[in-house]
């Protein structure tokens, strides 16, 4: 798809993945940065061209609201929707307690919200010619991580319905689904679990996802993403079709 001169909503864009992705885009789009946090969404677009803020809790049915009304009529509608960002909780789901709570929180900002998200902003992006919706997933989407258990519950379940609104949405609309799946990556986000140290830089996923989105590639799995994938999963590619057929 074309990746100029379109307006792009980014949640999460304050810091690391979401910035990046800001960043690697701003050149030629519009771009809004969503976040919780006033202060640290403007430091991060004070130097960035065409990067513009809002402050919003994803999570929150009445910023969603205010959110909406914000981008058209400040901006006159949407071209791409960014579902970046993310809650996790690093535990051991046997031992430490409270699964519940925790898995509540992080399906409330990972799967919940992308949800509303998307619903809400759909009949903006089906008045262009050419939209998209990205979502955000997690290598642990498909393999869970034993650290991250309801976490990894949490993108697998994005993971899922992502196949499905792309599927929906292909067949009378131009609002093409994308879904991004990164590993370990270096960002304060997983310094908890080695990302500083093990991590891949940000700027690579932002890379790959300006690829993918060119090339479309709906599935645009990252480093050692796609390694794994392509060693276990491969051979299982058609399924969704099948399934669904």
């Amino acid at each position: 798809m074309n990746i100029t001169n379109n307006t792009i909503l980014i949640t999460g864009g304050g810091s690391g993945i979401g910035l990046e992705i800001a960043k690697a885009l701003s050149p030629s789009n519009k771009i809004i940065i969503v976040g919780r946090n006033k202060e640290k969404l403007d430091a991060a677009a004070k130097d960035l061209e065409n990067v513009f803020t809002i402050q919003a809790d994803i999570t929150n049915e009445n910023d969603v609201n205010r959110l909406f009304e914000e981008v058209k009529t400040s901006f006159g509608g949407l071209n791409i929707l960014i579902n970046n960002a993310g809650n996790a909780y690093v535990y051991n789901i046997a031992n430490d307690g409270n699964a519940h709570d925790k898995a509540l929180a992080e399906f409330t900002t990972n799967y919940f919200a992308p949800i509303r998200l998307s619903e809400k902003f759909l009949p903006l992006l089906k008045e262009q010619n050419e939209a998209a919706i990205v979502n955000v997933s997690s290598i642990v989407g498909f393999v869970p991580g034993s650290h991250l258990p309801t976490y990894s519950d949490s993108k697998a379940a994005l993971h899922s319905h992502t196949q499905l609104l792309r599927y929906e949405l292909a067949k009378d609309t131009n609002v093409k689904v994308f879904e991004l799946m990164p590993p370990l990556v270096a960002t304060d986000f997983s310094a908890e679990i080695g990302g500083k140290e093990n991590g891949i830089p940000a700027s690579d996923v932002a890379k790959d996802l300006v690829k993918g989105l060119q090339e479309n590639i709906y599935e645009i799995r990252v480093g050692n993403t796609g390694i794994l994938y392509n060693s276990f999963f491969a051979a299982t590619e058609g399924a969704f079709a099948t399934f669904n057929n």
